[in-house]
């Protein structure tokens, strides 16, 4: 074998190390995170806490996002984090209440956690596997999650619920998009700070279990 060839088989090797080191520290620290927020939105609704309100969690949840970004190649990094999703915790809280105390509001709460779980799996596996590169999807998730987002706030101000109820079934969509969009940068480079890569999946998860739990609800006759 010559030296090209050496140093080519070198480089794949390499980077294979690097991808499955990025793969489990992005994955232990989204498990980590996932614990500690569902410990304070099970505080919230032990202590019954009520909802901080849209402003308080949009500017709470983009200031703590800034933060985690600018910190993303720091320890404090880690610590930003936490913050955002014990944060994100503490408001879904409330909301797992509401729905808890319908007649069939366990139920709702249990359907919706378990289908986030398994598209979240079923959709990394599938990234991770195939390792097909579905960075083509980018500009799409963009503009989708951007449009659903203005869609979303038009029908909390004009309390339209059926248009709620369809940027619900959006987020449904474009989630799922992003856990393969993400995912797949990961595995073929494109996304190279777990920090990052932990906050895209853990938004990803949370997004996809609130727009599960409201459509559900609505099916069920609740909302």
């Amino acid at each position: 074998m010559d030296y090209n060839a050496q140093s080519t088989v070198a480089r794949s090797q390499q980077s294979v190390i690097q991808t499955n080191k990025l793969l489990r520290n992005t994955y232990s620290l989204l498990a980590m995170t996932l614990v500690f927020s569902a410990m304070t939105a099970g505080l919230s609704m032990a202590f019954n806490l009520p909802h901080p309100g849209l402003l308080i969690t949009l500017v709470g949840y983009f200031g703590l996002l800034f933060l985690t970004h600018k910190l993303q190649n720091s320890v404090w990094g880690i610590a930003s984090v936490f913050a955002l999703t014990g944060f994100m915790g503490l408001t879904l809280g409330p909301i797992v209440n509401m729905y808890l105390g319908l007649p069939n509001g366990g139920q709702i709460v249990m359907q919706a956690l378990g289908g986030t779980g398994i598209i979240f799996f079923a959709l990394s596996a599938y990234a991770v596997k195939s390792q097909k590169d579905f960075s083509f999807m980018g500009g799409f998730l963009f503009v989708g999650i951007l449009v659903a987002f203005l869609a979303g706030l038009a029908a909390v101000f004009f309390e339209m619920p059926g248009l709620s109820l369809a940027v619900s079934a959006m987020f449904v969509l474009l989630m799922a998009g992003l856990i393969l969009y993400e995912t797949s940068q990961i595995v073929n480079g494109g996304e190279t700070n777990y920090i990052m890569a932990t906050v895209t999946l853990y938004v990803s998860i949370y997004n996809l279990f609130m727009s599960l739990l409201h459509l559900l609800g609505a099916f069920a006759g609740d909302d």
